[in-house]
């Protein structure tokens, strides 16, 4: 890593924790303020408000209440975009006269933004109108990605309220956390981009001359308002094909920095949140700590190989072996060069965000190998909004257990006993997106359906197959471009795999909430195993990376590691 690597690096984080901190003070106060008399009235005339046998409001729900409003909330979201894209062709805001999208293509783009996926077989300014770009994957960005903080936020309460059957209210915490968190700070970042020229328009494409004389079509479109929540709610899905690398997208270094901010802003103002709410901001930062100790650990791989370059290519030519000069800017942008780039892949993939300002597929065998690792390690160094956040309180739970087991001692978290049905939902959560991406791969290079869409042989073509199914289970949505995804094989079985590694893992969450809930909170004693300790929060890290490890190394070997082998012996 060079200086200026770890200066971008230093200069990020601080940044990120500061306005991290702050935005959590807001988030709690939003989140957890009583019902007030407009939202009780508003909620009570739409029937989400219950009663119990005497006729008194409840306006808390259990976990199988929240849990059904949640689902059903995404459902319908997922019908209205899988119709709007059927529709698109006969609809206003359409100047370039997109017609309807193929209903496989349709579905797997629904199920995509649905699930806070943002997977895209498509290219964007070449299928889908300006109405179904603002009205359904924007309007999508903002309902997926407050689906996370609201399910983040009922474990947190279920883990700090003591002895209560309610996790709060889903209704309630979808609309706060669209109209009071995503809505303000999306037109700000909004603001922020369009001053560095990210457009903003409903103008039609427009022709121009090139320097050659010919003629190019220029697409433009609405992008800053989809820029901004497609950051900031980790989604990823771009305007234009190339994403965040589009000048359109993204034209500065300066834009970069704050796209790169937006993705782990949320996520990093939860776990201060979760501090707050258990009345120790300890517990939070410890969470944090790891995520960040796994991230600089990531980081440095992925921008060291990348500034490494290929050792063969650099033998072969006269001017670069020079490690200034030698560096891989295969699929990079001059603009950002290799170190933003690093940064950004690395931030991306640790999130379930998935924009991409370089192509991932040309990245060293390392460097991508880490942006695939950090998918399947279960989206949790900083993850996505509120994915992150729970998917690492069941390492954390699943870490003091096996701390628990070698003291012999019943273990708690935050003053909660961690029972057998408690564990069974934990390994279920922490299991059901590897086992997806195994199988989903497995299927798809043993089958000639399956094989038809790889454009690349031997270890790189395997890699592009797991990389695909690893973004999809895990709710990322970035992709090792050299995969033909738009084929009905591809849309189905990753839209399959999307569904599964969303609620496969928001259900079982929502379980562990309910029972943690009904639980009371034990006094800290002296055999209680200390959780806000650098021995915990290495604890936390072995456990993460042991289940990924044992998990997907196997996987691993047949793809980027054997490439990396090859690379290295010319």
């Amino acid at each position: 890593m060079t200086l200026y690597a770890f200066i971008q690096l230093v200069i990020f984080l601080v940044t990120l924790f500061i306005l991290g901190y702050f935005l959590s003070v807001y988030m709690v106060r939003v989140m957890q303020s009583p019902v007030s008399n407009t939202e009780l009235r508003i909620f009570n005339a739409l029937g989400m408000i219950g009663h119990d046998q005497s006729g008194k409001q409840v306006i808390g729900m259990n976990w199988k209440q929240y849990t059904i409003a949640i689902v059903l909330f995404n459902l319908i979201g997922l019908i209205a975009l899988f119709g709007l894209q059927l529709a698109q062709g006969n609809l206003p805001f359409n100047p370039e006269n997109m017609s309807a999208v193929n209903w496989d293509l349709a579905l797997n783009t629904a199920i995509s933004f649905m699930t806070n996926t943002n997977w895209q077989a498509y290219g964007g300014e070449s299928t889908m109108s300006y109405l179904t770009q603002m009205m359904g994957l924007s309007l999508q960005n903002f309902l997926s990605a407050a689906t996370g903080i609201a399910v983040a936020f009922a474990l947190i309460r279920g883990l700090v309220f003591k002895k209560s059957p309610h996790l709060g209210n889903a209704w309630i915490d979808l609309w706060r956390c669209n109209i009071y968190i995503l809505l303000p700070i999306s037109i700000i970042i909004a603001l922020m981009l369009m001053s560095q020229g990210v457009i903003q328009t409903l103008s039609a494409y427009v022709d121009v001359q090139t320097l050659q004389g010919g003629t190019q079509r220029i697409a433009l479109g609405p992008v800053a308002s989809q820029e901004a929540i497609k950051m900031l709610g980790t989604n990823g899905g771009g305007f234009f094909n190339t994403n965040s690398a589009h000048p359109f997208e993204n034209p500065t270094p300066v834009s970069n920095f704050i796209e790169m901010l937006s993705i782990f802003l949320i996520p990093t103002a939860l776990c201060f949140s979760l501090g707050k709410l258990s009345g120790n901001i300890k517990q939070g930062v410890t969470i944090l700590a790891t995520m960040t100790l796994l991230f600089i650990g990531m980081y440095y791989v992925v921008v060291s190989n990348e500034l490494a370059g290929n050792p063969w290519l650099a033998s072969q030519a006269q001017g670069l072996t020079d490690v200034a000069t030698s560096g891989n800017m295969e699929g990079k942008e001059v603009r950002f060069g290799i170190v933003a780039s690093s940064l950004f892949a690395t931030i991306t993939t640790a999130a379930s965000c998935g924009a991409v300002n370089a192509m991932h597929d040309s990245f060293t065998p390392l460097g991508g190998l880490v942006t695939m690792l950090q998918m399947q390690l279960g989206e949790v160094v900083f993850g996505g909004v509120g994915a992150g956040l729970y998917g690492m309180l069941l390492f954390a739970v699943l870490a003091v257990f096996i701390s628990g087991l070698m003291i012999g001692r019943t273990p708690e978290y935050l003053g909660k006993k961690i029972e057998p049905f408690e564990m069974k939902m934990v390994v279920l959560g922490l299991l059901i997106a590897p086992i997806t991406v195994l199988m989903g791969t497995a299927v798809s290079v043993i089958t000639g359906v399956g094989q038809e869409g790889l454009f690349n042989p031997g270890a790189h073509g395997f890699s592009e197959v797991l990389y695909a199914f690893s973004s999809a289970a895990n709710n990322n949505g970035s992709a090792f471009a050299g995969l033909g995804a738009n084929s009905v094989f591809y849309n189905l079985m990753l839209g399959i795999s999307m569904l599964i590694g969303r609620f496969g893992v928001i259900i079982p969450v929502l379980a562990l909430a309910g029972s943690l809930a009904q639980k009371p909170r034990l006094s800290v004693n002296s055999g209680t195993l200390p959780t806000t300790t650098p021995l915990f929060v290495g604890l936390l890290a072995g456990t993460v990376l042991l289940i990924g490890a044992l998990t997907f190394v196997p996987a691993l070997a047949l793809g980027p590691i054997i490439e990396q082998l090859w690379m290295l012996g010319n």
